[in-house]
């Protein structure tokens, strides 16, 4: 929660700083007079948008990184209560240096995939009208990324780096659904960003175990699975 309080400050006094130089740097195409301070105040809106955007990617894998090795054994805890703590099934252990190498190694990966999606989007937001649909597009993306990093939580415990990411491709759909339960929670003000991160990796938890039942890696009736 102290992560995700004190990251968020920095990143809102940044998007406050900021969003006017950019702004300006925008209205620099215009190069007529006429419609120049609407042009203007466009840039200035722009450029909010731009750095909201990418301080709210930065935000999620600061937070997701740092947070691996308290987070982790908290989905731990969770996978035992579904489980049963007497299941015959055993996963990778992982120190807290573990955890958190593999948290910013994740993170990493994710962070540059979404600004390989981010930076299109958002110059395809210069477009005007058809520019309202980037916002979409950007939650979207965002969304993907935040559940990805709360269900690494479960399955860094069962797979590997390469096999991870192979599993959250195949369950788009719950990466996406808690990632935007995690987006939405972001703008309730103060509380969302404190507990934005732990409801969210229990609700991932949660769903990612019974995922991991169906494919038959842990549970009682599967017993041990290999593990990567």
């Amino acid at each position: 929660m102290v992560i995700s309080f004190i990251t968020a400050i920095g990143i809102g006094f940044a998007a406050w700083g900021l969003s006017d130089n950019i702004g300006g740097f925008i209205s620099k195409i215009w190069f007529w007079e006429w419609g120049a301070q609407t042009f203007r105040t466009i840039s200035d809106f722009l450029g909010g948008l731009i750095i909201i955007a990418l301080g709210l990617i930065l935000y999620k894998h600061i937070i997701m990184a740092l947070s691996a090795p308290f987070m982790s054994p908290v989905s731990e805890k969770i996978e035992a209560h579904l489980c049963g703590e007497d299941i015959d099934h055993t996963h990778r252990n992982t120190s807290f240096r573990a955890q958190l190498w593999r948290g910013i190694r994740i993170n990493m990966r994710n962070l540059g995939m979404e600004l390989l999606l981010t930076i299109p989007i958002l110059l395809f937001s210069l477009i005007p009208i058809l520019g309202i649909l980037s916002s979409v597009m950007l939650f979207a993306v965002q969304s993907y990324y935040a559940g990805f990093g709360n269900m690494d939580y479960t399955l860094e415990r069962h797979y590997n780096y390469s096999d991870s990411i192979r599993f959250v491709k195949k369950n788009r759909g719950l990466a996406m659904g808690n990632g935007i339960v995690f987006m939405l929670m972001l703008m309730i003000p103060v509380i969302g960003i404190i507990l934005v991160l732990p409801l969210s990796v229990t609700a991932a938890s949660t769903e990612t175990v019974k995922l991991l039942k169906d494919v038959k890696k842990i549970g009682p009736a599967n017993g041990v699975a290999q593990q990567q």
